[in-house]
Formats: structure tokens, sequence, C-alpha cells
């Protein structure tokens, strides 16, 4: 995979993504100070449906077969095959492939706000150490506000980096490991902050004598 570029800002993307070059592009989901998927997800059990499960306690390896449900928390990966792998730190990694079309699927509610981020790929890894979500392959990811889709990308990889709220989006291979394949989305603006309110205006008072 090529190597990724440092991030940029959201509002730089807006702009980029109309340009023709197949370059990798990246951007923060909000702006800073906004909100971050659910910490809380981080610390929980991860609970799964499946065909199939093959537990191997010495590779600490989980393998799921066959219709596989996967959840942790606020997210969600549906897969023909989930591999979960326990890290000597704690942490959890899941590896999900195939699935509905051929890919598997991954959701997360951002923290604090009405907010998911969802999305497919034929492979998805969730990297639980650096707190990643990474689509390789007919990678498409989505932000819905309240339910509707506002913001999609599209491209050969997304990796997504939960703590900064901030995702990298990269096209096709081509020759001599450079990006050829271009990478697509649409980025919906951001409501403004309602103005606020003039201060209200204080009565003009006048002196004088009456007669």
């Amino acid at each position: 995979m090529p190597k990724m570029s440092p991030p940029v800002s959201f509002a730089s993307l807006s702009h980029r993504l109309c340009a023709g070059a197949c370059a990798v592009l990246l951007a923060g989901l909000a702006s800073p100070g906004a909100a971050l998927a659910d910490k809380s997800d981080r610390s929980q059990p991860v609970v799964f449906a499946a065909d199939a499960a093959r537990v191997d306690e010495a590779r600490r390896l989980n393998i799921l077969t066959g219709n596989v449900e996967l959840t942790k928390g606020t997210m969600l990966i549906r897969a023909d095959r989930v591999e979960v792998r326990q890290n000597p730190d704690g942490t959890q990694t899941a590896t999900a492939t195939g699935g509905q079309g051929g890919r598997s699927f991954f959701r997360q509610k951002r923290e604090g706000v009405d907010e998911v981020i969802e999305g497919e790929a034929e492979k998805i890894v969730y990297e639980g150490r650096d707190d990643t979500v990474t689509f390789t392959t007919r990678a498409e990811m989505r932000r819905l506000t309240a339910g509707v889709k506002t913001d999609e990308v599209n491209g050969q990889a997304i990796r997504y980096d939960n703590k900064t709220s901030v995702y990298q989006v990269m096209g096709s291979p081509g020759e001599g490991g450079k990006p050829a394949g271009r990478v697509k989305g649409v980025i919906t603006p951001r409501a403004s902050e309602p103005a606020a309110a003039p201060p209200a205006a204080t009565p003009a008072t006048t002196s004088g004598s009456g007669r």
C-alpha cells in the first residue's frame, strides 16, 4: 500500500476533491473540538453471532465464519469471516472479510453527537491498540447525521482514526507504486452556528423640567 501523507484539514478537502489528481486525500470529519468515536467502545466486550466459531487459546485467536455479526459497544461489524485476536496489552484486533456483495460492513456511533460512521470494503480491520479502522478494496465510508447521509468517500483504501476523527482516502495503485485510481467524495457544508441575538436596546431617557 502506498505511504500515506500527513493529515490535512477538512476544509481543504472540499477543494481538493474536485482536482483531477489521483493523489492521496485526507480530511477531518468535523471542525477542531468535534466529538470522537464513542470512547466507551474500547472497554466493551466483543459479542458475536456466527454459523461457526473456532477458539485458539494458544494463539489468542477466535475465528468466526458464516453470517458473522459482531458488536463492541456501539461498533458493529457484519461479514462472512471475522478473526478476533487478543493483543498482549488487552486490546483486540478484528479482521473482517467478505459479506453481502463480497464486502464487509462497519458501523460506529460518534460520542456526544447524533452521528454515525459506517462503510463497506472487501476487507475491514479494526485495530484496538491505536483505535483505527482500515477499509481495503472497493472501500466506501459515510457519515450520517440524525440518520441522513451527509458525507461519503470512495477509494481503494480508507483509514479512519477514531481518536482524531480524521480519515485518509487512497486511490488504486499504479505503476511504480504511485496512486493511479481516482478517489471520489461528497462533502456537505456544516450548518453554521446560530448568530447571537443583539443586546436589547436600552430606552433613551430625557432630562428637563416639565411645566
